[in-house]
């Protein structure tokens, strides 16, 4: 059944320059990214949108195999309408995606997309550097299951609830990884650079199968993990999750992120973090270097896709 939004929703979806997208392991855990959503949703057809590169294969073939996303709006700066608006909106549905999509629907999202990240360049160089960028992004639509809505951005208070209701049963404590659950890479490290990115969130697979992402801070970190604060309503036990921490500039420019995969145990005592594997990058706060990057990183991606076969694979039919 298509739902729909009231508008205060329907402005946070418009105004934010970027959001945390989680999707789901074949091992039941939740991997949350930051991704461009532009403004893409329709109100009439229930639908949520970002894009996405056909290099980020991994993402894709997940997305495929277990289509239960969840979109994090989270921040609200450098978007392009009312600030005051302090929602903390999280979007669940099912996704689906074309690795070939209508070269004008994509014509039509870079002019959307312009509002949010700057008229493109243009000229004999930037046409060909940034044709693959733009070969290479695939449109990604959720079909929308329910909105979640907080007060205010650290997910405080009494959530409203859109579409489907939220499950009675919370999520189930899951079997601990073969090789254990204690950390694999240097937490001390983890932790400091999760505390100082401004943005972190942390997603885990609920009780219906759908990601659930909440904002979280670092509160301290020991042998065990870090210990993360603010995460209200996680269930108890043990299970994978996934952390994002990240920054970003006006027209997401100087974009730094870090991920992690891990398990999360909660208790009376609070909730730890053990990080299992981390990746991340950094990219200074210059649009040519940028842009640079954009258009080298489209090259390698495309390639790849099209050595790979993904480059002619439809998520329509899956």
């Amino acid at each position: 059944m298509t739902i729909s939004w009231p508008d205060e929703i329907d402005a946070v979806l418009v105004n934010d320059l970027t959001c945390g997208l989680s999707y789901l392991t074949p091992a039941g855990g939740a991997v949350v990214c930051a991704v461009a959503p532009i403004g893409m949703r329709d109100r009439e057809l229930g639908t949520v949108g970002f894009t996405t590169s056909l290099g980020f294969g991994r993402k894709l073939e997940r997305i495929e195999r277990d289509p239960k996303v969840a979109l994090a709006f989270h921040a609200r700066e450098h978007g392009i309408g009312d600030t005051s608006n302090q929602r903390y909106v999280l979007v669940q549905g099912d996704a689906r995606f074309d690795a070939r999509p209508n070269p004008q629907m994509m014509e039509r999202l870079g002019a959307q997309a312009a509002a949010y990240t700057g008229p493109p360049r243009r000229g004999p160089f930037w046409d060909r550097w940034l044709s693959a960028y733009y070969a290479d992004r695939v449109l990604v639509t959720i079909e929308v299951t329910r909105i979640i809505s907080w007060p205010s951005l650290d997910a405080a208070g009494t959530p409203e609830v859109f579409g489907a209701p939220l499950p009675d049963e919370r999520a189930r404590p899951q079997k601990a990884p073969t090789n254990g659950t204690a950390p694999r890479v240097d937490v001390a490290k983890a932790a400091t650079k999760a505390a100082t990115l401004p943005h972190r969130l942390l997603a885990y697979r609920q009780s219906d199968g759908y990601p659930a992402v909440v904002p979280v801070q670092v509160a301290a970190s020991g042998p065990d993990g870090v210990r993360l604060t603010g995460a209200s309503g996680l269930p108890e036990g043990g299970r994978r999750a996934g952390l994002l921490a990240h920054s970003f500039r006006a027209q997401a420019i100087g974009l730094e992120c870090s991920q992690y995969t891990g398990w999360l145990e909660v208790d009376g005592g609070g909730a730890v973090y053990a990080p299992h594997t981390a990746s991340g990058f950094k990219i200074p706060p210059n649009k040519t270097i940028m842009l640079l990057a954009n258009g080298l990183l489209a090259r390698r991606g495309l390639a790849k896709a099209r050595k790979e076969g993904r480059a002619g694979v439809s998520g329509e039919s899956r």
